[in-house]
């Protein structure tokens, strides 16, 4: 496998290939995530030039070791407490058609671009690092089919120590323990841990509740690895599960497993999303689902693709969710999820924990 300094030089010709589509001669790009994926940079202060014929490196001085190390082959540029003057000082030799990431930079740092160009287009840039972002290389998938066996790992773990009593806040503790153990740099977000009747929260915030048995246990939590994400929801009975439990565990599964059978390459998000609909609305249970039935992951956890009505194309090597779920404030909620890579005859599931009803 190729370095990730030769991933990373790949990916910024790409995005030079993408410039001139987009009428730029010019990109600045800010977002930390975005940066990130172009360099290879972990520091948290630093900007990216990207010109046709040269690329320009701002950090200040905490991070030029870290800069020189991470980001060979561009011009690293000291610009201390102020990343946009630093890139002003520079931005006459762009040319006119300077795009910049808007959700990247202030109103006020997008005025100051301007005022460095008098005279030149300095505009908002398309998506263009996102596009790019969408289709994974083989060093990102990598790193996210290790943090989807740490977290498998953690579950069964997890699964073998519950006792009655515990509460949301201990087990999502050492759920984040057990992922850092493993190997994990760290959770990929906060750990949804939620008991009975909380587990009607699609994203409940662990507190206080203890387990008893016959509750409903969600799980949905994940590990990150050199950036990248897992994401996973198991949801589980506690001792006997009732009839109604059942029940609701039946049709999530085969409304799940609907939406992973429709999934490959040139199909759009919507019949992904409509095939788990579908099932669970033919179970007579449609009004208990109400979110998007799916989304991209990477860099972050919540990234496009998104599997619901928008109408996206998927292509192969994109990393999405499957992830139907019902909800009822009266017994709690059911969710299973996997984060999976489409091929073009299929999908690849990442997250390969049991689906099991009962603990």
């Amino acid at each position: 496998m190729p370095s990730g300094h030769a991933y990373n030089e790949a990916r910024r010709h790409a995005l030079r290939a993408l410039l001139a589509h987009a009428d730029l001669s010019a990109l600045l790009v800010t977002k930390p995530v975005n940066v990130r994926y172009l360099t290879g940079f972990t520091g948290s202060y630093g900007a990216l030039l990207l010109l046709h014929d040269r690329t320009l490196f701002f950090t200040d001085r905490r991070y030029e070791q870290q800069a020189a190390a991470e980001v060979p082959g561009t011009e690293v540029v000291l610009a201390p407490g102020d990343l946009i003057g630093g890139v002003a000082g520079v931005l006459r030799a762009a040319g006119d058609g300077l795009g910049f990431e808007p959700a990247g930079l202030t109103w006020g740092d997008g005025q100051r671009l301007r005022a460095a160009v008098p005279g030149s287009a300095v505009v908002p840039a398309p998506p263009l690092v996102e596009d790019l972002r969408e289709v994974k290389d083989e060093r990102e998938l990598g790193a996210m089919r290790e943090a989807a066996r740490l977290g498998c790992e953690a579950l069964t773990e997890l699964l073998e120590g519950l006792r009655p009593g515990v509460s949301e806040r201990e087990v999502a503790v050492t759920l984040e323990l057990s992922l850092r153990r493993l190997g994990g740099d760290g959770l990929a977000f906060a750990s949804i841990v939620a008991f009975g009747e909380h587990a009607a929260e699609p994203h409940h915030h662990p507190g206080d509740r203890q387990l008893a048995r016959g509750d409903f246990i969600k799980l949905d939590f994940g590990a990150r690895v050199d950036g990248y994400c897992s994401d996973m929801t198991r949801t589980v009975v506690y001792g006997r599960a009732s009839e109604r439990q059942r029940e609701v565990y039946e049709v999530v599964r085969r409304a799940q497993a609907a939406g992973l059978d429709r999934l490959r390459a040139g199909v759009p998000t919507a019949e992904v999303d409509r095939a788990c609909r579908d099932t669970i609305a033919e179970a007579g249970r449609g009004e208990a689902f109400g979110d998007p039935s799916g989304h991209g992951v990477g860099l972050e956890i919540h990234e496009p693709p998104r599997v619901s009505a928008k109408p996206d194309i998927l292509k192969t090597g994109m990393v999405v969710t499957v992830e139907p779920g019902l909800y009822y404030l009266d017994a709690g909620g059911m969710r299973i999820e996997d984060m999976v890579v489409v091929t073009p005859t299929g999908c690849d599931v990442l997250t390969k924990a049991p689906k099991v009803l009962e603990v």
